[in-house]
């Protein structure tokens, strides 16, 4: 707050409160077993349209839970450095495990020059960015806000629309993130707007029909709602480590079973 005589502006993003549902560990386990099941869906699975649609409410309880972490977490150094390390050790084995391997990747002999080819095939893996870098992204812009580096959020947003086409979710996963955080404090506000926004998102595709109203498989995403405007008190306790290392371990674990499925 500012003093008497004082020429700063308070700012709102500082000392936040949220208004939603806190019980974030709870949404993160539900966030990764519909990832999986989505993951599943789209490489074991594909005949079974459900396991995609089930599968879209996972990002909307991912970015929510980082919103949520973006007011709490007072190192967000280390917060977003996790994530990225996270990122850096998953790639590679996203690219290949989730079909996002483009024949670049296999450009280089490995018997021939080992190392060469570890190199390539692990630059070459980042030609399709996993979530992992839309989520970081959207952290470090919601960071620059809470800490008023103004410049750096235009920066950071500018940077989002420019490789927008290389984000899984694209820019419109980046203002997702942006309006839980925005409006954490603010449930009857939040609401309206964040649903608003899902079900626009949601009519950018036709793939079914309902009540006259065309809409594609992301409409979907707007059922991941209630569990996050409802509150909760599972008093679920989990380490965190056990939601970052689930991401390549499971990862590795379709790829697994992908390749049991083709040679068995």
């Amino acid at each position: 707050m500012a003093t008497r005589g004082s020429l700063s502006i308070p700012w709102p993003f500082e000392k936040m409160v949220v208004r939603l549902n806190t019980d974030t560990n709870l949404l993160k386990l539900i966030a990764i077993i519909t990832m999986l099941i989505d993951h599943a869906g789209k490489m074991l699975f594909p005949q079974y349209r459900i396991l995609r649609i089930i599968g879209r409410l996972a990002f909307p309880m991912f970015a929510y839970c980082l919103a949520v972490g973006a007011v709490f977490t007072k190192d967000m150094g280390r917060y977003i450095s996790r994530i990225v390390f996270l990122a850096l050790i998953s790639q590679p084995i996203y690219a290949v495990a989730l079909g996002h391997a483009p024949a670049s990747m296999y450009a280089v002999s490995f018997a021939e020059n080992p190392v060469g080819a570890a190199f390539n095939f692990y630059v070459r893996s980042w030609s399709y960015p996993s979530i992992l870098l839309s989520l970081t992204l959207g952290l470090a812009i919601l960071w620059s806000i809470r800490d008023r580096h103004l410049v750096l959020t235009v920066g950071l947003l500018l940077l989002a629309w420019i490789i927008q086409d290389s984000l899984d979710y694209g820019f419109r996963g980046i203002v997702l993130m942006l309006a839980f955080f925005l409006f954490c404090s603010a449930p009857i506000v939040s609401l309206p707007v964040v649903a608003g926004y899902m079900i626009w998102w949601g009519m950018q595709s036709q793939s079914y029909t309902a009540f006259g109203v065309s809409f594609g498989t992301q409409m979907f995403a707007v059922l991941a709602l209630p569990l996050i405007y409802i509150r909760t008190n599972s008093r679920l306790k989990l380490n965190k480590w056990v939601f970052y290392l689930f991401y390549p371990a499971h990862l590795a674990l379709i790829l697994v079973l992908e390749r049991l499925a083709v040679f068995g």
